[in-house]
Parts: structure tokens; C-alpha cells; sequence
């Protein structure tokens, strides 16, 4: 965007040296205008990119933020870590574990992906996300029952 902290005259019978498209909507300037490039007529091709390339690379860091801090909240404290610390305490060799747990946990959260790229594109996400509920419901109705009965 460009700042202009000028006086401007925007008479009618100012002459207007750049072509005017019919969708563009003139707005009188005040002394201190902002105005956006992409509603200026004439080529303006590379400020889309520009906006749409940082948007987009917002949202790849917002998915990667939220996966990793899910993940890691969800993986703190459970049976894996518990057992990750288990072989290093027995093995004596803790940086051959962070490698092998490392590894099974890369590949199962790849399996992960893989199939829920395949759900995706078979099956609508309002019918995953009820049979995910429906599953989880299931689980912990068998939970309650096998320390209930």
C-alpha cells in the first residue's frame, strides 16, 4: 500500500493521466489517502501474488502450529513416552531410541496422513467427523464397561 501525505486535488477538472476501467469506483482523496494498489486500474498482476503467497503462507504456519502443539499435548504423558523412557533407562543408549521412536512416530503419523487423504477425498467431512465421534463414543462405552463390570 502506498502512503500519500500530500495535499491532493481531487476537482473534477483535474486530468487523470492513468486509464480508468469501468469497475473502478473513484473515491475523493483526503490529505492523507491509503490507497490499495490492487483496486488501481492497469496492471496490478504481481500485488495478488504477493497478498495471496503470504495469506497462504500464514495458513501453512497456522496448520503446522496447531498440528504440532495437538500432537504434543496429545503425546505428553501417554503409553509411547512412558515406554520411550522405559528402553532408555534399560538400553543405556538414549540417542539410538530418540532415533527408533523418532521413526516409528514419523511413520505412523505418515500412515496417518496418507489415510486421511484418502477419507478425504472419499468420504465427506461431516460424515468423518460423526463416525470419529461415534468411535470414540464406543471406546470409552467399552472402557466404562470392562472397569464398571
Amino acid at each position: 500500500m502506498t502512503l500519500i501525505s500530500e495535499p491532493v486535488d481531487s476537482s473534477p477538472n483535474q486530468s487523470n493521466s492513468l486509464p480508468v476501467s469501468p469497475n473502478f469506483q473513484e473515491q475523493p482523496l483526503n490529505e492523507t489517502t491509503i490507497i490499495d494498489p490492487a483496486r488501481l486500474p492497469g496492471d496490478s498482476s504481481t500485488q495478488p501474488d504477493m497478498v495471496s503467497g503470504a495469506a497462504e503462507s500464514i495458513k501453512v504456519w497456522a496448520i503446522f502450529t496447531s498440528t504440532f502443539f495437538t500432537i504434543f499435548l496429545a503425546e505428553m504423558g501417554d503409553k509411547t513416552q512412558i515406554t520411550t523412557l522405559l528402553i532408555t533407562a534399560e538400553s543405556h543408549n538414549p540417542w539410538v531410541v530418540f532415533l527408533g521412536a523418532g521413526s516409528a512416530l514419523i511413520t505412523t503419523s505418515l500412515l496417518g496422513v496418507l489415510l486421511g487423504q484418502w477419507l478425504a477425498r472419499h468420504i465427506q467431512p461431516q460424515t468423518l467427523e460423526r463416525a470419529a465421534g461415534l468411535t470414540l463414543l464406543v471406546i470409552s462405552a467399552i472402557i466404562f464397561w470392562e472397569v464398571f463390570h
